[in-house]
């Protein structure tokens, strides 16, 4: 009975281990750890504020962008073989207007998350894919960034006004995604980024992210 016991104890210890979260925004504790500013051309303000989701108050992260692009990036290794799916939350108060994103001039998103596949030494050997709440592509379309054709994929999460104002629970598989747009099977990840930005088209933009993390499923 004692033999039966342990054994149940231990896996029901290793499948609380295994669907633990890989924490890497933890913007609900009202923390920016380890997130550093990244600023491209004009800085985007994030702050850490209250705000009411699901009729419950909790801290998140609010971006705002006139004419800005700034971002916040976490450099994590993050092992794609235990822990493949991102989650998280968005929220934007409106999507942007007359925007052709796959041009440089449109390459602007109310929100975006992307993760980051550094080439180290070799710089241009980087890959991204970077999710984005888009302006007219429609969810679940793809295209190459207008800046990095080579090395960034866009991928539309959400789109257009229909949505915003509202809070969306987002999660995708990042090991299976680089497989189906890169080509590639990757085993880790070395950064986490967000950015809201408006820079190309000079317009005003506002969301919000809650927290960020990585799990086996």
């Amino acid at each position: 009975m004692r033999c039966m016991m342990t054994l149940l104890l231990l896996a029901i210890s290793f499948q609380s281990w295994s669907e633990q979260r890989l924490i890497v925004g933890d913007f609900s504790s009202g923390s920016l750890r380890g997130w550093e500013e990244k600023v491209f051309n004009g800085k985007t303000r994030y702050q850490i504020v209250e705000l009411a989701v699901n009729d419950k108050t909790t801290r998140v992260l609010r971006a705002e962008s006139q004419a800005s692009a700034s971002g916040r990036v976490r450099e994590i290794t993050i092992d794609l073989t235990k822990s493949p799916v991102l989650h998280w939350s968005w929220r934007v108060e409106k999507s942007l207007d007359n925007l052709d994103e796959q041009t440089k001039s449109g390459d602007d998103y109310a929100a975006r998350i992307y993760v980051v596949v550094s080439g180290g030494l070799a710089f241009w050997k980087t890959q991204s894919l970077n999710y984005v709440w888009a302006s007219k592509m429609p969810v679940g379309s793809y295209w190459p960034n207008a800046y990095a054709k080579n090395n960034v994929i866009m991928v539309a999460q959400q789109s257009g006004i229909r949505n915003a104002g509202q809070w969306h629970q987002q999660k995708t598989n990042i090991r299976d995604d680089f497989k189906r747009y890169f080509g590639k099977d990757i085993k880790a990840i070395d950064a986490v980024a967000i950015m809201t930005d408006t820079d190309d088209s000079g317009q005003h933009v506002t969301a919000w992210y809650g927290d960020i993390f990585f799990s086996s499923e």
